[in-house]
C-alpha cells in the first residue's frame, strides 16, 4: 500500500473536519454558554495533527483500491476520535470511550447515545453532535471526491471503496463523472434539509431545533436535541413532516435526481422503489390497525400517526421516536422488530440490509423453486428490467447471511461482556450494526447505552462502523491477503 498517499488523504480529511468546527464555534459564540473555548482548542489540535500529514505528503497521489478500503475504514475512526475532543475538553463527556461512541454513532448515522440528559448540553455542542449526521449522512468520503481533484488527487479509488453494494447490485450509475455526481448528491441532500427545516419551523419547532432535526432526518440518523426525541414537541404536523422526509431520505438519491430532471421512465422501472413503497404501506397499515384495536389509542388518526412514524423511522434506520413503542401490544412490537432487519433503498442515506437484497433473494428463491418443478425452464432474476448475474445474486445472499451471523455472534459477545439479557444484547447489536439507534429492553427508546461497559461500547462502535460501510469494506481488512503484495 502507498502509505504516504494514504497519510496525505487522511490529513486532508482531518483538516476538513477541523475546519467544520468553525460552524459550531460560531453557534457557541452566539449562545455564549461556555463551550466556545472547547471548539477553539479542538480545532487547533485537529488541524495541528492534520497539516503535517497533508504538507509533507502532498505530492503523493497514486491510490489503489486497497488504499481506498484502508482510508475509508481508518478515516471514519480518526474523524470520530478528533470529533470527540470538544466534548472531552468541555467536560460534557469526559470519557474518551463515551465521546468516541457518541461521535461514531453520529458519523455512522446510528443515533445511539450514551447521554442521559441531552438537553443539558450547550447549544454549540448540540449543533456539533447533529452536524456529524450532516457529514456522515452522505459520507464524508464523498466530500473528498470534490476536494481531492482540486488538489490533484483522484477520488475514484475512494468512491469505489465506499460505494454501496446495492448500487453494484442494481447496476445503475448516477452520472458518468464522479465529481459531478458528488455535487448533485450534496445539492439534493442540502436542499431537502433546508426545506424540512423551514417546514418544521413553520409548524412550530424552534429554528435551532428544526435545523438539528433536519440533519438527523434526511441523513436518517436520529440524534435529537431533546431527551424524548420528536415526541417532546407532541405536534402532529411535525410528526408527519418528519415522516415524509425520512421516507425521502430512504429513497436512492439517483431517483431524486431523475425526478428533478423529470425523467420518469427510470423511476417507473425501479423495482426496488416499488418494493420500498409496498413494505412501507403494508407495515404501516397493519401496525395502525393493531394500535387502533388496543386500548391505548381511541381513534384511527392517532393510531396512523404514531404507527406510521415509528415504522418509517425504524425501517429507514433513522431512530427518532414519538412514543415508547415498548408499551405497545406485543404484535405491534414484533412488526417494529421485523422492520429492523429490512432497511430502505440502496444508494440512500440509510443503512441496514436494504430492500434490494430481499428483492434479489426472493426472486432467486422463486426461480429456484420453479426450476425444481420445471428443470428445463430458464428463469432469470430481473432487477429494474435487467438480468442479475450469478455473482450479484451470490453477493446479495452472502451479505444477508453475514448480517444475520453477526447479529447472533454479536449478541453472544455482548451478553458475555456485559451480562445483559439475551434480548437486550441482541437488539443492541441490531440497533448498532444496522445503524438504527434505539432497540428494545435495556437499550429501548426510553433508555441509553450509557450503562454498557467500555468493552461493550468499543464492540458496538465496531458494529456501527461495519454496518455503515456495508460490511465488506471493513471485513476485507481482516483477510491476510489484504496486507500482502
Amino acid at each position: 500500500m502507498n502509505f504516504p498517499a494514504i497519510a496525505n488523504v487522511l490529513g486532508t480529511l482531518l483538516m476538513f473536519i477541523g475546519s467544520t468546527m468553525l460552524i459550531p464555534l460560531a453557534c457557541a459564540l452566539i449562545y455564549n454558554e461556555g463551550d466556545a473555548l472547547s471548539f477553539m482548542l479542538a480545532m487547533m489540535i485537529t488541524i495541528g495533527l492534520a497539516f503535517p500529514l497533508w504538507w509533507f505528503f502532498r505530492r503523493q497521489r497514486n491510490l489503489t483500491i486497497r488504499d481506498g478500503f484502508f482510508i475509508v475504514s481508518v478515516g471514519w475512526i480518526l474523524v470520530s476520535a478528533v470529533s470527540s475532543l470538544p466534548f472531552m475538553i468541555h467536560g460534557s463527556i469526559p470519557s474518551f470511550t463515551d465521546a468516541f461512541f457518541e461521535m461514531m454513532s453520529g458519523y455512522t448515522t446510528t443515533g445511539a447515545t450514551i447521554l442521559n440528559d441531552v438537553e443539558a448540553l450547550p447549544h454549540g455542542l448540540l449543533f456539533w453532535r447533529s452536524m456529524t449526521h450532516l457529514i456522515g449522512g452522505m459520507g464524508f468520503i464523498m466530500v473528498t471526491i470534490i476536494i481531492l481533484p482540486l488538489l490533484g488527487i483522484g477520488g475514484m479509488q475512494l468512491y469505489k471503496a465506499e460505494a454501496d453494494p446495492g448500487q453494484v447490485i442494481t447496476g445503475e450509475k448516477f452520472l458518468p463523472r464522479v465529481k459531478e455526481a458528488a455535487i448533485w448528491l450534496w445539492a439534493i441532500y442540502l436542499a431537502l434539509i433546508l426545506i424540512q427545516s423551514l417546514l418544521m419551523w413553520v409548524a412550530g419547532m424552534p429554528l435551532f431545533d428544526s435545523l438539528c432535526h433536519a440533519f438527523g432526518t434526511v441523513s436518517t440518523s436520529g440524534y435529537s436535541t431533546k431527551n424524548s426525541s420528536i415526541g417532546y414537541f407532541n405536534n402532529a404536523w411535525i410528526d408527519w413532516i418528519t415522516t415524509i422526509f425520512m421516507l425521502l431520505g430512504g429513497m436512492t438519491f439517483m431517483l431524486h435526481y431523475q425526478i428533478i430532471k423529470r425523467d420518469w421512465e427510470p423511476v417507473k422501472q425501479n423495482t426496488e422503489f416499488r418494493w420500498y413503497g409496498g413494505f412501507v404501506l403494508f407495515f404501516c397499515l397493519v401496525t395502525t390497525l393493531l394500535l387502533f384495536a388496543s386500548p391505548q389509542y381511541d381513534n384511527i388518526f392517532d393510531s396512523a400517526r404514531f404507527a406510521t412514524f415509528q415504522i418509517v423511522s425504524i425501517l429507514t434506520t433513522t431512530g427518532f421516536t414519538t412514543t415508547d413503542y415498548e408499551v405497545w401490544p406485543q404484535a405491534a412490537q414484533m412488526f417494529i422488530l421485523i422492520v429492523c432487519f429490512i432497511g430502505a433503498c440502496a444508494g440512500s442515506t440509510t443503512s441496514g440490509i436494504k430492500i434490494v437484497h430481499y428483492e434479489i433473494i426472493s426472486k432467486y428463491l422463486y426461480a429456484t423453486g420453479k426450476k425444481l418443478m420445471q428443470p428445463m425452464a430458464v428463469v432469470p432474476v430481473r432487477i429494474n428490467g435487467r438480468i442479475a448475474e450469478q455473482p450479484v445474486i451470490t453477493l446479495a445472499v452472502s451479505y444477508f447471511i453475514i448480517n444475520i451471523f453477526m447479529v447472533f455472534i454479536g449478541a453472544a459477545v455482548l451478553t458475555i461482556c456485559d451480562d445483559m439479557d439475551l434480548f437486550s444484547s441482541m437488539t443492541a447489536v441490531i440497533a448498532t450494526l444496522f445503524n438504527i439507534g434505539p432497540g428494545f429492553g435495556d437499550v429501548g427508546p426510553t433508555h441509553t447505552f450509557a450503562h454498557i461497559s467500555e468493552i461493550g461500547k468499543w464492540f458496538l462502535s465496531f458494529n456501527m462502523l461495519t454496518g455503515r460501510l456495508e460490511m465488506f469494506s471493513v471485513l476485507v481488512m481482516f483477510y491476510p491477503s489484504f496486507w500482502k503484495g
